[in-house]
């Protein structure tokens, strides 16, 4: 038994192609259209004629009843289709039925008459056949058969009709017949070769389409995901007024390459920070967690923190907070940001309390002695983000200051308010004096009087007794308290970071289908209209979240199932679009030249390479052969004819030559060594419209002169009455047999100017019409005589009368329209001039909106890669560029939390302590906005210094107030050494000392031009570090460990314009060649004395090129 997969299509396979047939149909619908409309015209135009020439509809009651008929059936499937009453499946009937009549038609002309003639109806058979391959919705195979019927059934029924049914058949029946034949046989050829052509044109755009769909939704998913990400870090609307404001920047920029460096080297320095009033600001630290952290491993350390600031942040959503950022152990927010907010004291004391809560419950269930010391203040802040590199959201101002000091100045469990916070209570709470002074220099500086809120909790006893749970002694006995905290902290089941973000193919965008389904594992938000339980603050600090999907939606399915799913639908409504515009003008496309508006495109698209053209001329070959064996059949002076087609055909086997030059040289490589230029001819063809158009025009031209051959070149003379009776005993018509034949001979050159389907489309009208020109003149005028007078001959062959006494009319009158030898020619003329500029404008509809959906895909997609490329900028810019791929990129690993350990980092902390005296709050500086812009200029001008290949290594951490705070080693495989490594990280503290000597030289140069005296001073250590990613609402990058904490010990302790280095930092520092002057001990606090170190800077620049 074979395989199944050998004979069958899998399902995403199979629906594609049903898709595709429903592609197609769209496609063939106004084709279909158009031929109805053309067969009414037909019909209507056949009546009018038919009366107006005053014809007997009693001798011709078939024709005017079959046409009549044939009229109201076209109309009533004209109905159906443009309606729409019947689905698609059911064109193939319509069309069937419009075969079907126009079969019926064809043979009523050929029998409703008084003679049958061998040369009856070919070219109604050869209309019929060739738009069942151009007009009609069939499929290929499809087409053939129904082709091959139309042909087969028209000779062998004259053959039988002429040879069995009558006695006194034709002597050349055989060579007409024939000819017949080679008609039919070149427009089945010619119909293929069309149909074929435009599937192929079709499915290629099908695929396009497709593929461009594909790409789009997968890169709405990446922007989804980045933004998602983005706005996970930074509230909403910063984060999109930095994005509108580089895409500005970018809109003038067309080059991408330009654009990515404008983003990267984003050198302007606008300052994103806004003022806002009545705020109330938290501060809150972790007592004893220090020493608890020093005893975690990296993953106790990661999930520890995630748990707890996860946990601060759910209290933060519930008291309408916005946590700003988190400091080591220290988290702070702000209540009434960005929106203000009337109870913002109360929110923040109420937060502090839950906060204290929360770190009870764990000291009593884990027996870890950690405690939460929280302080708050009422006030003004300005918030925002500032520098060009890792924004952070961020807060400053007096108030925040003193904020600061509250919480260090406040108690353990206790929340440490301020008079303003106490009053903006409105005595919500009880509280007792605070003495802050006693513990805070700087609330004792200021004289400000505190307070210690009481926790009303505190006085219900049964409340305590009843949520607080047990202490868990046994474990406590068996488990460090690392792990103690760990594993209890973990039953919370905080929200890991970036959770909300799901995986690629699970994405629906939003951009492409509006209102579809999302996935399930998205954060929901009330719709549009819906009650809002949330502030306005909590909407723009949250990321932005989309609609759920059905319960059982995605259930049990595949990522990949339902990535294809959505691409189907995509793609279904893509062809519906389609189908509701067919009708319709659109915008880029004139309305009846079919130009495009825009001339730049309008030169694309003339300017297109056309690979098929050599086909084109290949095919007109086969149509001038088949005109040529035609003639041949029917002439009578062979040996002129085969003069002028020797001369035709070389310069058609001079165009064929010149089409496939390239071919014959892969075919005799050898042969054709010599002759380089032979590919050249050929690319030229394709790619140059300026070679390809003489080319058409001479092989069009070839087949048209052929055609009209015997009707131009082969002198016949109109013959007396008396000779035609003196031969009476030989046929009387037989020399006028090529009369028709040269008509349909012309009718294929009208075909031969249509199948050029992608060459200019002015210029086959151009032909068209001039070709049918020349053929009314010889037909109506300069052969007028001899086209009567055949129809005379047949006239007098069957009625016996005197030939020179027969009018025109009565000929007309006995035949009838569609077997008078000159209206039957005029009228199949006609019929295939509109046939063919019908079908020609069709095809250049086809190509021009192919051409239009591809470069509205390729301008679409090249846009959505722009804005992909400015999210993963700004990501990188939130976030190292290793870090933010974990979680955007194919590995990512949404489902963990993200945390290294590293052996050697360099860690650098560098603040301007100056700038602390330098601002001030007052309405010259807009309360103290544009001392922050100078603050951005420094931090700004320092993050500049990133972007030099020389300092690649280092990364930005984050800025704390005016310090600035960098690392190196980070990007480094973590946890492995050898002693390239150990060279390696050597080289690193030596490029961030050199990275500390330039902050030091930009500072000086911000000083020269904005006239102040500010000095850096910088304290420097390595050693190990966990770097990780903690926090569920707003995810932020850190490190930590003992190495964190000694470095910023060595910033707070050292001097001005100095850099402060640890003994083992200066060790290092002089191997690579750099001088250090010992200071002496000092006391650090948390470490008691350490030695240290001050690096000679004005000697490093000499001495530090052993860096290179």
């Amino acid at each position: 038994m074979p395989a199944k997969g050998k004979y069958l299509l899998n399902d995403q396979e199979l629906k594609n192609e049903a898709l595709y047939r429903k592609f197609s149909c769209i496609s063939q619908y106004q084709p279909l259209v158009l031929l109805l409309g053309l067969s009414m015209l037909s019909c209507a135009a056949l009546l009018i004629l038919f009366f107006a020439l005053q014809l007997s509809a009693k001798e011709h009651c078939a024709f005017v009843s079959v046409v009549s008929c044939s009229l109201c059936v076209f109309l009533a499937v004209f109905m159906l289709v443009c309606t729409e009453m019947l689905s698609q499946r059911w064109r193939r009937l319509l069309g069937l039925i419009v075969w079907a009549t126009h079969l019926t038609m064809g043979y009523t002309f050929i029998f409703s008459g008084p003679i049958i003639l061998p040369w009856d109806q070919v070219p109604f058979f050869l209309f019929i056949i060739f738009t069942v391959y151009t007009m009609l919705p069939f499929q290929l195979w499809y087409a053939v058969a129904l082709s091959i019927v139309s042909s087969l059934s028209h000779v062998v029924v004259l053959t039988v009709r002429l040879t069995i049914y009558d006695d006194n058949h034709p002597p050349d029946l055989a060579k007409q017949l024939l000819s017949n034949a080679l008609v039919f046989l070149c427009g089945c050829g010619v119909g293929a070769f069309h149909k074929v052509l435009m599937e192929k044109t079709l499915r290629q755009t099908f695929q396009d389409t497709l593929r461009c769909l594909s790409m789009r939704m997968k890169l709405e998913i990446e922007k989804r995901q980045q933004e998602n990400l983005l706005q996970s870090v930074l509230p909403v609307y910063i984060s999109m007024k930095m994005k509108l404001a580089i895409m500005e920047r970018l809109q003038d920029c067309k080059d991408k390459e330009e654009q990515q460096r404008l983003v990267k080297d984003n050198n302007f320095h606008s300052l994103y920070v806004k003022r806002h009033e009545n705020v109330s600001i938290l501060y809150a630290d972790i007592v004893g967690f220090t020493r608890l952290a020093s005893d975690c491993s990296p993953k106790e350390l990661v999930i520890m923190l995630n748990e707890l600031f996860g946990k601060f942040d759910q209290i933060a959503k519930e008291n309408e907070c916005m946590r700003i950022k988190i400091l080591g152990d220290c988290y702070y927010c702000v209540s009434g940001l960005p929106v203000s907010l009337p109870k913002h004291a109360k929110n923040c004391v109420k937060m502090g309390l839950d906060m204290c809560e929360a770190i009870k419950q764990v000291r009593e269930a884990t027996g870890v002695d950690i405690n939460m010391r929280v302080g708050v203040h009422s006030g003004n802040v300005l918030c925002g983000v500032i520098g060009l590199r890792k924004w952070q959201f961020d807060v400053w101002s007096h108030d925040v200051t003193l904020a600061n000091h509250m919480e260090s100045g406040g108690l353990p469990g206790r929340v440490h308010i301020t008079e303003a916070t106490l009053k903006h209570l409105n005595k919500a709470y009880e509280v007792e004096d605070g003495n802050g002074h006693l513990r805070d220099p700087y609330l004792k500086e200021l004289n400000v009087q505190t307070h210690l809120v009481i926790d009303p909790r505190s006085k219900d006893p049964t409340s305590n007794s009843r949520n607080a749970p047990r202490p868990r002694v046994n474990d406590g006995l068996k488990m460090r308290a690392s792990v103690r905290m760990t594993r209890y902290l973990e039953s919370w089941g905080a929200v890991k970071p970036f959770a909300h973000l799901q995986s690629r193919e699970g994405f629906i965008a939003d951009a492409i289908a509006n209102g579809k389904s999302r996935s399930k594992d998205i954060p929901l938000r009330p719709a549009a209209g819906s009650k809002m339980t949330e502030s306005l603050d909590e909407s723009l600090e949250e990321p932005f979240s989309f609609p759920a999907p059905p319960f059982s939606s995605y259930k049990n399915k595949s990522q990949k199932s339902k990535f294809d799913e959505e691409l189907h639908n995509e793609m279904t409504t893509t062809i519906d679009e389609l189908s509701s515009k067919q009708w319709s003008k659109s915008e880029e496309n004139g309305s009846l030249a079919l130009w495009f508006p825009k001339k730049d495109l309008e030169k694309q698209y003339r300017a297109l390479d056309l690979p098929m053209f050599k086909h084109y001329v290949g095919c007109a070959t086969g149509i001038f052969l088949c005109v040529f064996f035609v003639q041949m059949f029917v002439t009578k002076d062979r040996q002129m004819l085969g003069a002028s087609f020797g001369v035709l055909v070389c310069l058609l086997l001079l165009t064929l030559a010149i089409c496939f030059a390239g071919h014959f040289q892969r075919l005799l490589p050898e042969k054709l060594s010599r002759c380089q230029w032979l590919p050249a001819v050929s690319e030229a063809v394709v790619k140059r419209p300026c070679v390809r158009l003489p080319l058409a025009t001479v092989t069009t031209a070839a087949i048209v002169v052929l055609a009209v051959f015997n009707l131009c070149f082969v002198e016949r003379r109109v013959p007396e009455c008396s000779a035609l009776v003196a031969n009476a005993s030989r046929e009387p018509g037989l020399d006028f047999i090529y009369l028709p034949y040269s008509v349909y001979c012309c009718i294929l050159s009208l075909i031969a100017c249509g199948i050029f389907l992608r060459v200019s489309f002015e210029l086959k009208v151009l032909f068209l019409v001039l070709a049918s020109t020349v053929y009314y003149v010889l037909i109506l005028s300069t052969k007028r005589e001899l086209f009567e007078f055949y129809g005379i001959l047949l006239y007098a062959q069957q009625s016996d009368g005197n030939c020179s006494s027969i009018e025109d009319h009565t000929v007309l009158t006995w035949l009838g329209l569609m077997k008078h030898p000159q209206v039957m020619s005029c009228i199949y003329i006609t019929l295939f001039l509109v046939t063919m500029l019908i079908i020609s404008q069709q095809n250049e509809s086809c190509f021009r909106q192919d051409f239009l959906l591809k470069y509205k895909n390729r301008t679409e997609q090249d846009e959505i890669e722009t804005r992909e490329n400015l999210n993963r900028l700004l990501l990188e810019n939130v976030l190292p560029a290793h870090v933010a791929a974990l979680f955007v990129g194919e590995s990512k690993k949404n489902e963990d939390l993200y945390y290294k350990s590293y052996d050697c980092v360099c860690v650098m902390f560098a603040s301007v302590p100056d700038f602390k005296e330098f601002y001030t709050e007052c309405d010259i500086n807009k309360e103290g906005l544009e001392c922050l812009r100078l603050l951005n200029e420094i931090i700004a001008d320092f993050d500049e210094l990133l972007s030099k290949p020389k300092f690649s290594g280092v990364e930005k951490i984050k800025t704390i107030g005016s310090t600035y705070m960098a690392a190196a080693g980070l990007s480094g495989t973590p946890g492995q050494e050898n002693n390239q490594d150990r060279e390696r990280q050597q080289a690193q503290i030596g490029i961030m000392v050199e990275f500390a000597i330039a902050l030091i030289g930009k500072l000086d140069g911000i000083n020269r031009h904005s006239f102040n005296s500010f000095r850096l001073r910088v304290g420097i250590n390595h050693g190990p570090v966990i770097a990780g990613v903690i926090g569920a609402r707003k995810p932020q990058y850190d490190i930590w460990g003992n190495t964190v904490n000694v470095a910023s010990r060595m910033e707070s302790t050292g001097e001005l314009g100095k850099i402060q280095v640890t003994v083992e930092t200066s060790d290092v520092l002089q191997k690579l060649g750099y001088s250090c002057e010992c200071r002496g001990f000092i006391n650090v606090k948390g470490k008691g004395e350490l030695k240290t170190f001050f690096l000679c800077t004005d000697m490093s620049k000499q001495q530090g090129m052993g860096l290179s």
